[in-house]
């Protein structure tokens, strides 16, 4: 073994640390290999199933809509000729599409705004000394358990124009029957009751857990403070729960977009027309009748890629208002 001295610039001559003349030829043990792999590669195998499934079942279908709606894609048809924009063109200027989505969004604000206050709320009860509390959790949950098929027929017969239950309640109270499915609004009202029912009691128990993850010792302080029950729950609760409220209403806004059972079953007479004037017809109600019943996948297929925007854009609208509304001034 020698020692190998190096000249520094104004400082003499110094000292190297001896070199080991067999660094380079140390080979690592196939087990450190091997753990090594695994550390490094282990959590991305772990992952994988989930986006392959994606890719396979989300991503391929998205761009192959995209695909299919340049064409004339006839169901069943020998030739499918290349169209571009055209199915776009045609559907900016649909009426019946502006009326559906209208609809959709006259459902959506129906059923999402009070969904989410009533789910708050339901929460804060839930979350007091109840006895039986799991059991008074679970039952909110029953809902979102039962079939929706049948919970749609169910409120169905409920708001039935003759023997409905919800007219034979009004006509006690004194007030006048209502055509729920064949006045537009009224209609919209009857369908954002069902996807209430069905999603509230869900969204209630993700807003529970949240609201049970906050510290205690911050409810506290405050009542060291003396603050009241309300001032926690505005200063303290709802600042703190911003990050489950946003994902809530994202979530909300996807699936109030994409409403299709209710209105499918709201009147079974009604088919795929949603109502005799599509006073309740929803964009994904008119694309499986433009897909399915016309059988122009085309044209379907242009307004699931359009529909698809707009969800991504109201998704971030309701992503930012929820933010500021539950902010706390930090950011």
């Amino acid at each position: 073994m020698t020692t190998e001295l190096t000249v520094a610039r104004g400082r003499g001559v110094e000292p190297r640390p001896p070199r080991r003349a067999d660094d380079e030829d140390v080979k690592v043990p196939w087990r450190h290999r091997l753990t090594r792999l695994d550390v490094r590669y282990t959590p991305y195998l772990f992952i994988a199933p989930f986006f392959v499934l994606f890719a396979i079942t989300g991503l391929f279908p998205l761009v192959y809509t995209a695909y299919v709606s340049l064409f004339d894609w006839e169901l069943g048809a020998d030739e499918t000729p290349f169209i571009g924009i055209d199915n776009y063109v045609t559907l900016v200027t649909d009426s019946q599409f502006w009326n559906a989505l209208v609809n959709t969004l006259s459902i959506f604000v129906l059923s999402s705004g009070p969904q989410l206050v009533i789910a708050v709320l339901l929460a804060v009860l839930l979350n007091t000394a109840l006895r039986a509390r799991t059991a008074w959790r679970m039952g909110v949950l029953l809902p979102y358990v039962a079939s929706l098929v049948a919970l749609t027929i169910i409120f169905g017969d409920m708001f039935g124009p003759q023997y409905g239950m919800v007219n034979d309640i009004l006509e006690f109270f004194g007030l006048g029957r209502i055509d729920w499915q064949a006045e537009r609004w009224w209609s919209h009202i009857a369908i954002a009751t069902m996807v209430n029912w069905r999603w509230t009691g869900y969204n209630a128990l993700i807003v529970l857990a949240a609201m049970q993850a906050i510290p205690r010792d911050v409810y506290e302080a405050a009542i060291v403070d003396g603050a009241s029950k309300v001032r926690q729950f505005f200063s303290i609760t709802l600042p703190l729960l911003r990050p489950t409220l946003i994902f809530v209403v994202v979530t909300s806004s996807i699936g109030g977009m994409q409403i299709f059972t209710e209105p499918k079953l709201f009147n079974p007479a009604g088919g795929n027309n949603g109502g005799a004037t599509n006073q309740y017809q929803t964009v994904v109600l008119y694309m499986y009748q433009s897909g399915f019943q016309s059988q122009d996948l085309g044209y379907a297929s242009a307004m699931a890629w359009v529909l698809f925007l707009i969800i991504i854009a109201i998704a971030g609208i309701n992503y930012l208002l929820t933010r500021r509304l539950a902010g706390t001034g930090e950011g």
